[in-house]
């Protein structure tokens, strides 16, 4: 029979059972560390680390998201902006044919303009689609925020004390999804900004913007708030929950301690596939001509007016669609490797 071995190697003098013992024999002889226990977040980053998918998908979103930021500065070493009709500059006199078409190969790609120039206007393509990567991705980051802070507060509520108060609710979010969202942006935009400026005047951008953000927020909570609340009814009668209602605290402090530390995963998750498609909303909203007009660059105007000069310019077309395209997929990818860390049964 095996005797029992004192674990020297870690300093301590406890007598290790034989198979214990005999692993850790093992694992000194080969010179590899002892295990040491990990936190929940320390095990998910872990695991995150090693999808390679979710990786280059974090790379392409900060990507993204610090071109956005520092848009101003890029643009300013650049030497252009996007609101400037170089077409009418002295110094670019054949810019734009007869036609208002760009001269030159790929829609005027150049030296002077890496992208090329706007059609019909002569502006520079590279910081329209820097600016317009700024516009649209405020934009979302504030829509997303409301829209998951509304979504986890009445989903909380609701699933939390349940009887009438879940009732009601769950009664208001159900009318919620009941407007059709399409139909209710294009014909609501136009009422808020009328509510604020006189149809003869020009709507101001930030007006516009803070009416883009209200009319998404008020659609945009309702998916996240049935998820919260279905997660926190499946919480509500476990032990630890119950096990603190019997101590005395309050619901305030239930709720924050010992209820949404067990729900960040499905909340985080969700974040990350509200933000592109908010994006794509915000896009579509300029493009039917109620999101942002001239002369604020955005995603949605610039497809916009792709669409018109796309078979004599296809190259206007193309850098805001990789663009968007290129950005929601690493959301989305990013999305799907953030829930696969939090939780490995879930894998793909």
């Amino acid at each position: 029979m095996t005797s029992p071995i004192k674990a020297e190697d870690s300093g301590s003098a406890a007598v290790l059972d034989p198979e214990l013992a005999a692993t850790t024999e093992i694992t000194v002889a080969k010179g590899e560390k002892q295990p040491e226990g990990r936190s929940p977040g320390q095990l998910m980053w872990q695991r995150f680390k090693r999808d390679r998918t979710g990786v280059v998908s974090a790379c392409v979103v900060i990507f993204f998201f610090v071109v956005a930021l520092c848009a101003p500065l890029i643009a300013n070493l650049y030497g252009k902006d996007p609101y400037t009709l170089y077409a009418q500059e002295p110094e670019y006199p054949f810019l734009l044919d007869d036609f208002a078409m760009p001269t030159g190969a790929y829609g005027g790609i150049s030296g002077d303009f890496w992208f090329g120039v706007e059609p019909k206007l002569g502006r520079d393509v590279f910081t329209m689609l820097l600016y317009g990567m700024r516009t649209s991705l405020y934009m979302a980051v504030a829509v997303s925020l409301l829209s998951v802070i509304t979504g986890v507060i009445i989903g909380m509520i609701g699933g939390y004390f349940g009887g009438r108060v879940d009732y009601w609710l769950g009664r208001i979010t159900d009318f919620f999804l009941g407007f059709p969202q399409q139909l209710f942006f294009i014909a609501f935009m136009p009422v808020v900004t009328a509510m604020f400026v006189d149809p003869q005047d020009e709507t101001p951008t930030y007006l516009r913007a803070v009416a883009i953000i209200l009319v998404m927020w008020f659609l945009g909570w309702m998916g996240l708030s049935r998820l919260v609340r279905s997660s926190v009814l499946s919480l509500a009668d476990r032990e630890f929950v119950e096990a603190a209602k019997v101590s005395g605290a309050p619901p305030a402090r239930i709720v924050r301690k010992e209820i949404l530390p067990n729900i960040v995963t499905p909340i985080l998750v969700q974040a990350t596939y509200i933000l592109p498609s908010t994006i794509l909303t915000i896009a579509f909203l300029s493009f039917i001509g109620v999101g942002f007009t001239e002369p604020t660059p955005d995603w949605g105007r610039m497809f916009k007016t792709g669409t018109e000069v796309y078979e004599q310019d296809p190259m206007f077309l193309l850098f805001p669609g990789a663009a968007l395209v290129i950005f929601v997929l690493a959301f989305n990818l990013l999305g799907d490797s953030v829930r696969d860390a939090f939780d490995p049964k879930t894998g793909r």
